[in-house]
């Protein structure tokens, strides 16, 4: 991969921000279980990251996807896992669609705003008894007029006690299955919408996340994105974006922790010798190494497919499967390593570890990238 020098200049910003304006308050984020999601996306957007790919006249910046594989590598070095999520929700999850098929209406009233920093968005997809079978979801809307009507409920919502408006997908009629869905945006100030539960996690603890409810919400039909009944379909492709942003990032805050872990091992002495000495420890730590970089020139490959024109479907399908594993493996051998020390909560291995599990949940189950492969490659009754 070759980075042009702007892409090198942006690099440089981001990074010092992270270690200047994010790091710095992730002990403090952490213990309050929650992050200045409006402060800090405002100041961001004003160093233009936000809306990297977006049209300048909806507030984004026009730029090449490598600006955006050079951000999300740059998250990777945030210190907890909170953070870029919460990030990547704002910037490539909860906005894509709406700029890809929203009226020019909707994308000033809702998207610009969101990539000025001046409101924070979600997606609620997920529901308590639909969370990888997105096609099983029950939330619907009944058309009264020009508004829709909903109600229902979603699980497991990023940014929702802070979210300004929710991407939400509902059921707009009665087609079972993958058919009659739309995407509609729910400002939480309509009244009837309510944050029933804010969650209590295992991981990812700075970031937000909601139990939500719909009783009887009015919203307008135009908040419609795209065509109605095509939902599913709009979904199914900001879940690509969803998987890219979040594979990408994977490979750096790995190669970290690798280089945290090996800095430790060759102070750490067991038996007289450092940690270093040992065999097993060396083989296991380059088999390591070698995966993550792999991984890594791999995700590149799917940023260039991906401005080639290329369906990256299948490719970031793949990374998102890996990414996950390949965390949870690293940051586990890292705690390992570390031993009692990584045990403990002062020790940067402990909130590692629990962070590290969502990335083989959220976005879709390492089971649901299975899933998803063999039906792309034909392998399936």
């Amino acid at each position: 991969m070759i980075y042009s020098s702007e892409h090198q200049q942006f690099r440089a910003t981001v990074r010092r921000y992270v270690e200047q304006n994010i790091n710095p308050h992730v002990d403090e984020w952490e213990r309050a279980e929650m992050m200045p999601l409006h402060e800090i996306f405002a100041d961001m957007a004003k160093l233009g990251m936000l809306g990297l790919e977006y049209d300048p006249a909806y507030g984004g910046q026009g730029a090449d996807h490598l600006f955006t594989m050079v951000l999300c590598q740059e998250m990777g070095r945030v210190a907890h896992g909170s953070f870029p999520m919460a990030f990547g929700v704002q910037v490539a999850m909860a906005t894509p669609s709406l700029h890809e098929h929203g009226s020019d209406e909707l994308k000033l009233e809702y998207l610009a705003p969101a990539m000025r920093g001046e409101m924070v968005c979600g997606v609620a997809v997920t529901e308590p008894e639909a969370g990888s079978d997105v096609a099983g979801i029950r939330t619907h809307a009944r058309r009264d007029g020009d508004d829709w009507v909903i109600n229902g409920s979603k699980m497991f919502i990023t940014n929702s006690v802070q979210a300004d408006w929710l991407c939400t997908l509902v059921r707009t009629s009665d087609e079972g299955g993958y058919r009659g869905m739309s995407q509609i945006i729910v400002p939480t100030a309509t009244p009837g919408f309510s944050v029933a539960k804010k969650l209590d996690k295992l991981g990812m603890r700075a970031s937000d996340t909601g139990l939500l409810t719909f009783d009887d919400v009015r919203v307008p039909v135009r908040n419609t994105i795209g065509a109605i009944g095509r939902g599913f379909q709009q979904q199914m492709s900001q879940f690509v974006m969803e998987r890219m942003f979040g594979s990408y990032g994977a490979p750096i805050s790995c190669a970290l922790q690798l280089e945290l872990t090996r800095d430790y091992a060759r102070q750490r002495k067991l038996f007289g010798q450092p940690l270093t000495a040992n065999q097993y420890l060396q083989y296991t730590y380059a088999e390591l190494a070698a995966r993550v970089d792999m991984l890594r020139v791999y995700t590149e490959s799917i940023a260039e497919q991906y401005m080639s024109g290329t369906d990256v479907t299948r490719m970031a399908t793949i990374a998102k499967l890996e990414a996950g594993r390949l965390t949870r493996q690293v940051v586990d051998w890292c705690l390992q390593i570390h031993g009692g020390m990584g045990y403990m909560e002062e020790t940067w291995t402990a909130r590692a570890f629990r962070d590290s599990r969502l990335l083989s949940i959220g976005g879709g189950a390492d089971e649901v990238m299975l899933r998803v492969l063999s039906m792309m490659d034909g392998f399936t009754a």
